[in-house]
């Protein structure tokens, strides 16, 4: 009895899966041009998803993708494959740095999040996504201030911890932590407000 009629199910898919990354890893490796266009098409869109969190103008989104890319395809010898999603989280892990890049490299970015003359927000509440659209979602998460932006979807969707962030943005860890707090008052607020005209519109 092989291994295919041993595995159903989601255990089957993940196998399948798994073995399809495997094959394009190794052709990536082989620089083929097949091979890398596939890996864009089919990565690029969760990639451009990635880094519009951090980069707001389309056209910044566009450049910093391209970036990442040119940067996967240089360093695609250093890729360790450690099975099923490796590839993602390694694409991932690179247009994040390359967002973070970009957004350093258009000014003085440390002092944007070291300074910061708006109010500190005392608000304790933890943002309720709940029945909100992704889109709406990621429209509040963008219109927060640069540095709120920066250190909220690193801590969040990157998982990194203050200290981390601190390292990465060149800013003192309690710097990182206030951010994060802002950030959240912020979005309790832009949650708020959302959820008021939806229901506004409904009376």
């Amino acid at each position: 009895m092989t291994v295919y009629n041993i595995l159903t199910g989601t255990a089957a898919e993940a196998y399948m899966e798994e073995s399809k990354e495997q094959i394009l890893v190794k052709h990536l490796l082989k620089k083929e041009e097949a091979a890398w266009k596939e890996l864009f098409g089919a990565y690029s869109g969760n990639l451009s998803y990635v880094c519009s969190r951090y980069v707001t103008e389309k056209e910044d989104v566009h450049d910093v993708l391209q970036n990442s890319f040119i940067k996967m395809f240089r360093s695609i010898e250093s890729f360790e494959y450690r099975g099923s999603g490796s590839l993602k989280a390694w694409m991932t892990r690179i247009t994040v740095n390359e967002s973070l890049k970009h957004i350093k490299q258009k000014g003085d970015f440390r002092s944007a999040v070291e300074v910061d003359d708006l109010p500190d927000i005392p608000n304790e509440e933890e943002p309720d996504f709940e029945e909100i659209p992704r889109d709406d979602i990621m429209k509040m998460i963008r219109s927060l201030p640069e540095g709120y932006r920066t250190v909220f979807n690193l801590f969040v969707f990157e998982k990194k911890s203050h200290k981390e962030i601190a390292g990465l943005l060149g800013i003192a860890e309690n710097s990182s932590a206030s951010q994060f707090h802002r950030a959240k008052g912020l979005l309790v607020q832009k949650i708020k407000e959302f959820k008021m005209s939806k229901k506004a519109q409904y009376e």
